[in-house]
């Protein structure tokens, strides 16, 4: 019996940068940086991170056309002591309609150091109803990789707004999570690397993981010198040898939320449906001493 071949279910969420290539001057095309730098400190858990902005660079050089979107400052709630808390639905709708996202436009996303800044995006975007968005595989590095043309300065897109709007419920919050922990039914997926995972760091204060979860490095779903995802087969196999299946409930973390949405971007490309993100993860959870961590 000749073996099925696994594929991408929404190979449209993933474009490759000679497709953008050849569609740089659709109008219907709008495309995003949406760059963020971490710079990790070792001595304040409760600020494992530096947060900078990758607009300095994206000023320098970018996708012709692109424009820039400010994960922090634009499309994050301010106001959380968290630094990408995602904000209520009705604002982020708002935010986005400002930044030119939304009907009837094919929303383009890339960053230039990883794919999960792009992910985590794209999901903010998918959720509320907004379908025709893109991660582009490789990012900047694959763009730069090809040869292709690059510009400065500074691209704003005019305004538009979702017209299908949703408020389909994704990321989740502590509460959700501890019941996740305690339901046999469910897998929590931790995606940061395996030091932190066995609790051999103390990046997010008290060391360890939540609880029962498995350790699924985002990076191990995207090759790191090219910033290409894997393919299906072996991203597939990577879930697949912790027993997981299409029908399993699945519940991602990371340190704060963004990590995670890149193994929820390719568990959705493999046809996984339940799927949710610990949008502030072990930024919150390990500072709360009353949430339990579990170490090797």
């Amino acid at each position: 019996m000749e073996k099925t071949e696994i594929v991408w279910k929404h190979p449209k969420g993933i474009i490759s940068c000679d497709w953008l290539k050849r569609n740089l001057g659709n109008n219907n095309v709008r495309i995003y940086d949406c760059t963020t730098f971490l710079h990790y400190t070792d001595d304040n858990p409760s600020k494992p991170y530096d947060v900078e902005s990758g607009q300095q660079d994206y000023l320098k050089e970018h996708i012709p056309g692109a424009s820039f979107i400010d994960l922090q400052n634009q499309i994050s709630d301010t106001s959380s002591q968290y630094k990408f808390t995602s904000p209520k639905v009705e604002l982020l709708r708002n935010k986005f309609g400002e930044l030119g996202i939304g009907d009837p436009y094919h929303i383009v996303l890339y960053s230039t150091n990883g794919l999960q800044w792009a992910t985590r995006v794209w999901w903010m975007i998918y959720m509320l109803g907004h379908p025709n968005v893109s991660v582009l595989n490789g990012g900047l590095r694959g763009w730069k990789r090809n040869n292709y043309d690059l510009e400065s300065g500074k691209n704003v897109y005019s305004k538009t707004a979702f017209t299908n709007f949703k408020n389909q419920s994704f990321f989740v919050g502590k509460e959700q999570t501890l019941d996740a922990m305690n339901d046999n039914k469910c897998f929590l997926i931790n995606a940061l690397t395996s030091d932190i995972h066995n609790g051999e760091s103390t990046r997010y204060g008290r060391p360890g993981r939540i609880p029962g979860s498995i350790n699924i490095p985002f990076s191990d779903l995207m090759d790191i010198d090219t910033h290409m995802l894997k393919s299906p087969q072996e991203a597939l196999a990577a879930f697949e040898k912790h027993n997981i299946t299409k029908d399993s409930e699945i519940l991602n973390y990371c340190g704060g939320g963004i990590a995670a949405t890149l193994n929820a971007f390719v568990l959705y490309q493999l046809g996984f449906a339940k799927i949710k993100v610990y949008d502030n993860s072990l930024s919150e959870w390990a500072m709360d001493e009353s949430l339990p961590m579990e170490v090797d």
